[in-house]
């Protein structure tokens, strides 16, 4: 790993290990944007919703592989290997913080 990982970010990865949900959703913005594979959700609404059928929902665990600084400020690629009873596999997902909380996240 070439980077320390902001808060918000071992937020994100510390809290869906431990399926405190209500961790994971405070990680992000109130306007926060995820977009998993072209699927959007947004806010906390959407990011809970996310939570449930994509993530903690499905005991997805993450086990970091490596983090680096992103192409604009504030933004971080990270690549996680995901186990649990959904996808499983390893990739990147692309984050872009703002005032310290998760803005937008893709994955894909």
């Amino acid at each position: 790993m070439t980077i320390q990982l902001p808060a918000a970010i071992r937020t994100f990865i510390d809290a869906t290990n431990r399926g405190d949900s209500d961790a994971f959703v405070a990680a992000f913005a109130s306007d926060a944007h995820l977009d998993d594979w072209g699927r959007g959700f947004d806010g906390h609404a959407g990011i809970r919703s996310w939570d449930r059928t994509d993530n903690i929902g499905k005991r997805a665990h993450f086990e970091l592989v490596d983090a680096t600084h992103g192409e604009t400020p504030g933004s971080y690629v990270v690549t996680l290997t995901v186990t649990g009873d959904g996808y499983n596999g390893t990739g990147p997902m692309r984050f872009e913080l703002r005032d310290g909380l998760i803005a937008r996240l893709l994955i894909s």
